[in-house]
């Protein structure tokens, strides 16, 4: 639970804007509108040649591109222009019911069967399968597998039962309305939905869209009769406004045609509706909301200026948006420098512009500015502050050293985007057509867009881009918003305060000085080691050096990416090394690495990295130190220098690190407003036995917190790094790699000492235990449910449990979900710990009323017994091992993966070729199996429950 700040803070500035604009699992893409102010200029991009674009004779599109990354794989989408826009009064909601009703039967597919179906097929449910809505559209995705040929074809047999084959039977419309309704509850009641009821009539005034929320109207979807989404379905459901996306590793021409044969006999209605656009009105004079409520822990005050946009289709609309990202960057840039000081006035601060709330409406466009205060008093002076920064950027623009920064940056992300073309992921190019087929934004090829973007960056000048940046702040359209604790109402600012902060924050601004340094990142190069012996790990293909001082480096090279090398690193002791007096500062030693290095605070060390990939740094885990990185090929030895500059010559600053303190402290006074941090403060503390080293934060803690015992915890734990080993996974020649090793690895300093971690005892409780938590507002229940214990780790025994875990998650989702209809997203789920001492977590958790809370903790536990008694089903073993080796395909062609493995393998002390055999003890699954290990694991002698209620 010790998280930093700035983290808490871009969480919570993510949420404000408005409650859940899009529905399901997805944020919603925004769709295309008719008419736009601005004028295209330039060459229209010409689409890539590599997709093949076609339209049936019903006027359905498709997209089909061959692409073998990942290889016997396939993206399939279908997309539509249909969302909650072209509801009916009476039928709101029902674009997103519609979209749930597409998984619960079809012509082809009746009732569960078709995700059945594809479990069997080793496709998730949630993971892979999935589906949105949003105000312009119902997008549906399916990866599946392309070796199996009957299962492929059935992808688009699927995807024509989604556009025009959907049941709509009345038993599962009316099992499914409970489902939405606490999809709804899970997403909202709370203060984030409370206060976007407010807000969502001004950001959305005199608009359609005011009055078209996807999730809909909870009374109506109570009540809506059958007929009234099986309408919506005949009317809006037509080839003519959808597209089917097909990306992977298939052939072409076979591809079409099975488009051709599952999607010519769909037809359109006869005498169809027209699909309408929607607009959103300007606002001349500033619209002005303060919102509070007393479960809102942050004073949040945002100004937008919205701004007539539209999408990219032309050389000058790429321009134009080059330079809007740039203008983005600067700004984050100079507002991380401000937020490095120990007298920001603000506790978090952003400034961007981009589609407007996310791409809420279609072609409109906003430059928003958000702050954060630590009190309601403070918020205008957070506010005018964070205005300044416009303001100073309009009077006095961006240096030529800012911008040299920038374009460096957009440079190398270019180069590498160009290396990687072949190793691009299908799911890149599917987002490409999907932006098209509901935006008509351009489709550049790789090629295309690397030459534009390099022939752009070479002629957009700091006078254009400074010219750019002073028509974002604009007269009209401006919104203010003020979100804040109840307990601060009377501090808040008022409107009239509020619209003179609009108007004077530019008082007094000077023009920005830069703040580079510019001094290489080692002074010298360190006096390199030497390797001492290397040998082939031929299990893993891979090669292990031993330095001259002690530590170990595993290479393995591969060919997952072209531009590509990630290392980590581990070695025993972290913060439990730290004594009871000490450890509050020890575990914000992360404060440490995130100062930068020797004379570089972070915004210099971005300065100087600009154009540059290599990036590393450092951490301390409760049992582990030591860094990882990243970086291409050609920038390798940067990252190599800064995992030396963080091992030997740590920034001790005081601003940054009282800066977060100080934040943190607002954050920890604040947090108890809302009820999911008091219920995630109980888990916590229970789970630890409330010992105090496993205890939250609290600001006692942070008053005992020293930088001076934080830095010298620091230094200490990398004084002697002998027993580190290092990590390699990438593209890369192992002897390339020798000289760098030998120079800033080899030369890391070592004491030759033997080092361990300490078991602090930080363990859960024995027996059974109950915790209900009131708090809250809403009917509104939270439910977590432990089965925990002791453990006997091997590999075999881990497998047999994540089967069970899988089992057992399919049985509560059909039990909570399909039958009770009383929960939308129950989560199952298993973590296991070997060190310090093997322990096993089974969790249900879920989400619903209140006065369900009984009944579906009974049924849960109910599934759990089953489960004891007869073991998973022949199905979903047979689910699980086929999910199993479908992930196992994608996961060995995968560098994060295999960074991951060897490091878990070499810490647990296991068998580095364990993968080899885990088809083998995949296969050893068995229903008998799975009994033994429910029965064994699944007992109720260590049983916690926790339970979130609304407080009485």
């Amino acid at each position: 639970m010790k998280k930093n700040l700035h983290i808490l803070a871009i969480g919570l500035v993510a949420q404000l804007a408005v409650y859940s604009p899009g529905y399901a699992q997805k944020k919603p893409v925004a769709a295309k509108k008719t008419t736009t102010v601005q004028k295209n200029d330039g060459n229209v991009i010409p689409n890539d040649p590599n997709v093949k674009i076609g339209k049936l004779p019903n006027g359905l599109t498709y997209y089909i591109r061959k692409n073998t990354e990942p290889k016997k794989r396939a993206e399939l989408y279908l997309a539509t222009r249909i969302g909650s826009l072209m509801e009916n009064d009476d039928q709101q909601g029902l674009a997103h019911f519609t979209e749930h009703m597409a998984f619960n039967g079809s012509k082809d597919f009746p009732k569960n069967e078709m995700i059945n179906y594809l479990q069997r097929a080793g496709v998730r449910f949630g993971a892979d399968l999935n589906a949105y809505t949003g105000f312009n559209q119902t997008v549906y995705q399916l990866p599946i597998p392309t070796d199996s040929t009957e299962v492929f074809k059935s992808g688009f047999k699927i995807l024509a039962n989604w556009a025009g084959k959907i049941i709509m039977e009345g038993e599962e419309i009316d099992k499914e309305r409970g489902v939405i309704i606490e999809e709804d509850r899970q997403r909202g009641k709370n203060a984030q939905e409370r206060m976007s009821k407010q807000l969502l009539p001004l950001l959305l005034k005199g608009s359609r869209y005011e009055n078209r929320i996807p999730i809909g109207k909870i009374d109506l979807l109570k009540t809506f009769k059958h007929d009234k989404i099986r309408d919506f379905y005949k009317d809006w459901y037509r080839p003519n406004l959808q597209a089917v996306i097909a990306v992977g590793d298939f052939d072409v021409n076979e591809v079409e045609q099975l488009i051709k044969k599952n999607f010519s006999e769909l037809t359109n209605p006869a005498n169809p509706r027209p699909r309408l656009a929607y607009d959103l009105p300007d606002n001349k004079e500033p619209l002005v909301k303060v919102i509070t409520d007393p479960e809102q822990p942050y004073n949040v005050a945002m100004v937008i200026y919205k701004q007539r946009g539209g999408v990219t289709k032309t050389t000058a609309d790429f321009r134009k948006s080059l330079a809007y990202s740039m203008i983005n960057s600067m700004l984050s840039a100079r507002f991380q420098e401000i937020l490095q000081k120990g007298n920001a006035p603000f506790l978090f601060a952003q400034t961007s512009f981009g589609p407007y709330q996310g791409g809420l409406v279609s072609n409109i466009n906003a430059f928003q500015t958000t702050v954060v205060s630590s009190t309601g008093a403070t918020l205008e002076k957070a506010l005018t502050a964070g205005l300044a920064e416009n303001e100073r950027m309009s009077k006095f623009g961006f240096l030529q050293s800012e911008l040299d920064v920038v374009k460096k940056n957009i440079a190398a992300g270019n180069e590498q985007r160009l290396k990687e073309k072949d190793k691009t992921p299908s799911s890149s190019f599917v987002q490409k057509y999907l932006n098209n087929f509901l935006e008509g934004s351009s489709i550049a090829s790789t090629e295309y867009a690397y030459e534009l973007t390099n022939k752009t960056l070479s002629q957009i000048t700091l006078a254009e881009v400074n010219a750019l940046a002073k028509t974002l702040i604009t007269k009209e359209n401006r919104i203010i918003v003020v979100q804040a604790p109840e307990k601060d109402k009377a501090t808040l600012p008022t409107d009239a305060q509020l619209l003179a902060a609009l108007q004077n924050a530019g008082n007094g601004v000077t023009a920005y000085v830069d703040n580079s340094v510019n001094k290489p990142l080692l002074e010298k190069k360190p006096t390199a080691g030497k390797i001492l012996a290397e040998k082939k790990v031929e299990v893993i293909g891979a090669t292990e050096l031993t330095l001259s001082n002690g530590i170990k480096v595993i290479l393995k090279p591969t060919d997952f990416k072209n531009d590509q090398i990630i290392f980590s690193s581990f070695s025993k002791g972290g913060t439990s090394l730290a004594g009871n007096d000490d450890y509050q500062s020890a575990e914000m030693v992360s404060l440490i690495s995130q100062s930068g290095v020797g004379e570089f605070n972070p915004s210099q060390l971005n300065k100087l990295l600009a154009g540059n990939t290599g990036s590393a740094g450092s951490y301390v885990s409760e049992l582990y130190q030591g860094f990882s990185g990243s970086a291409a090929p050609k920038d390798l030895e940067t990252a190599f220098q800064l995992v030396y500059a963080y091992a030997t010559n740590p920034r001790k600053d005081a601003d940054i690190f009282n800066k977060n303190i100080s934040d943190y402290k607002v954050v920890l006074a604040n947090k108890n407003a809302n009820p999911s941090s008091v219920f995630a403060d109980t888990v916590q503390a229970v789970l630890a036995s409330y010992n105090k080293r496993g205890m939250p934060t609290t600001l006692a803690d942070l008053d005992k917190i020293s930088l001076d015992k934080a830095f010298t915890f620091y230094k200490d734990r990398f004084a002697d790094l002998g027993e580190q080993t290092f990590v390699f996974v990438g593209n890369f020649e192992v002897d390339k790699l020798k000289p760098l090793i030998e120079t800033y690895i080899a030369s890391l300093p070592t004491a030759n000492k033997k080092q361990n971690f300490v078991d602090n005892g930080v363990n859960p409780p024995v027996g059974k235990i109950s915790k209900t938590v009131y708090k809250g507002l809403e009917d509104k229940a939270a439910v977590e449910l432990y089965l925990h214990g002791d453990y006997d780790y091997t590999p075999e025994n881990n497998v047999q449990l994540d089967a069970l875990k899988a089992a057992l998650e399919i049985k509560i989702l059909e039990r909570l979900r399909e039958k009770e209809s009383g929960v939308y997203s129950p989560n199952v789920g298993l973590s296991i710990n070997k060190l310090p001492k093997a322990h096993y977590y089974f969790t249900i958790s879920f989400s619903c009323a209140t006065a369900n809370v009984e009944k579906l903790i009974a049924a849960a536990l109910d599934e759990v017994e089953k489960i004891k008694g007869s073991g998973a089903t022949a199905d979903d073993i047979k689910k699980f091992k086929s999910e199993e080796q479908r992930q196992m395909e994608l996961s060995l062609r995968n560098n994060d993966y295999w960074l991951n493995y060897i490091s878990s393998r070499l810490k647990n002390g296991e068998d580095l070729g364990l993968f080899l055999q885990e088809k083998q003890m995949i296969e050893k699954v068995t229903v008998e199996s799975t009994k033994a290990t429910a029965e064994k694991y699944l007992n109720e002698e260590n049983y916690i429950r926790f339970v979130l209620v609304p407080q009485k």
